[in-house]
């Protein structure tokens, strides 16, 4: 007698493998589109970006197609040892962006598996979640670069650090005061400390959902997965940076005057830098490019800008009145007596500037 439970199926897999293979891609196919689901929200309701939101809706629905009743049938959750695992980074994200990445690499896992067992169920099928993975990497670096773009808009108070003895305390302060963007700028240190000082500003930029950017060292923005990096005018070139980087990332671009200026924002950064506005012993190299170049920024940049260099409380007003509706700040936070009530000073200023007095700029770009 012939045991049935040994004899090929149509797809020429063993019966009790043909069930095995099924349960996979049931349990798959429902992780990637879980995954596609949760990007999708972000897309609809913290984006309000229709395109993308319409295109992961288009694969998830496709998905959902191919999930057949023959599929599902083998689905046995009771007796799933998977389902009891887990692992304690799950438990905590720090960041919508830490969200949006840890559902993307679910999504990028769940498809490589339906690609690779659903060889042994229908060649289409499996060609089709290949198309689909690779898709789902371009999606990644533009959804992620969207989410950066639009924090950097909302981001209208920029602490630039230098060294200090207590840093990491100082930048927690002022990210409780609201700044929203923080860049690390340490030109001496040595590296093996850079790193994991860069490491430890990061994880706390992103527990405040502030971003964080690596001054000048592209390497150093890599090692330890910052957002992106500001370079100066003598560091690589951006497109280089943007090479290494990837379209995800931000850069910035210090600029001094009109000519740089243009030439940044024509080779591609995100933001630019304009100043020093006033003398400043951060770059005490550097003439000040005074409020003239100020207003000339507000006239015709075509990037968000940060007006930067000798800022601080004093000053401010004038500065917003030169047409800056960002400014970037080194001493004034990181010297202060309360970092937090300071923080706190110039975000209120920024944000009522650029409420009661908005200009039409480039700020409309960032959601194409």
């Amino acid at each position: 007698m012939v045991d049935s439970s040994q004899s090929p199926s149509k797809s020429g897999v063993q019966p009790f493998a043909e069930t095995a293979v099924h349960r996979i891609l049931d349990a798959n196919l429902d992780r990637a589109r879980e995954g596609l689901r949760i990007i999708e929200e972000w897309c609809r309701f913290g984006l309000n970006h229709q395109p993308m939101t319409e295109q992961l809706k288009g694969l998830r629905q496709t998905l959902a197609q191919w999930h057949t009743p023959e599929i599902r049938q083998a689905r046995d959750t009771p007796g799933d040892p998977g389902t009891a695992l887990t692992h304690p980074q799950e438990a905590e994200r720090t960041s919508v962006a830490a969200v949006l990445q840890a559902n993307f690499c679910r999504l990028q896992e769940a498809l490589r598996v339906l690609e690779e067992y659903g060889k042994l169920y229908r060649s289409d099928f499996a060609a089709a979640c290949k198309d689909m993975r690779y898709l789902t990497y371009t999606l990644e670096s533009e959804l992620l670069g969207h989410y950066r773009l639009q924090q950097m808009q909302r981001a209208l108070t920029y602490l630039v650090t230098s060294p200090h003895d207590n840093l990491l305390p100082v930048v927690e302060a002022a990210l409780q005061g609201g700044v929203g963007l923080v860049q690390y700028r340490d030109k001496d240190t040595d590296d093996s400390i850079r790193i994991q000082v860069a490491k430890d500003l990061k994880a706390l930029c992103h527990r405040y959902g502030a971003l964080f950017l690596v001054n000048d060292r592209v390497d150093l923005a890599l090692a330890v997965d910052a957002d992106g990096v500001h370079l100066g005018q003598t560091d690589l070139p951006i497109d280089v940076a943007r090479r290494l980087l990837g379209s995800d990332r931000i850069i910035g671009r210090s600029t001094t005057n009109p000519d740089e200026m243009h030439r940044a924002i024509a080779e591609g950064a995100n933001y630019i830098g304009v100043g020093p506005v006033y003398s400043t012993p951060t770059k005490p190299d550097k003439a000040a490019a005074g409020l003239d170049y100020v207003r000339y920024a507000a006239d015709h940049a075509t990037v968000p800008w940060y007006a930067i260099g000798g800022i601080n409380t004093d000053n401010l007003q004038e500065v917003l009145q030169a047409g800056a509706d960002r400014v970037a700040v080194v001493r004034a936070i990181i010297e202060a007596e309360n970092p937090t009530l300071i923080s706190q000073y110039f975000v209120a200023q920024t944000n009522h500037h650029k409420t009661f007095h908005p200009r039409l700029s480039q700020d409309a770009n960032l959601h194409d």
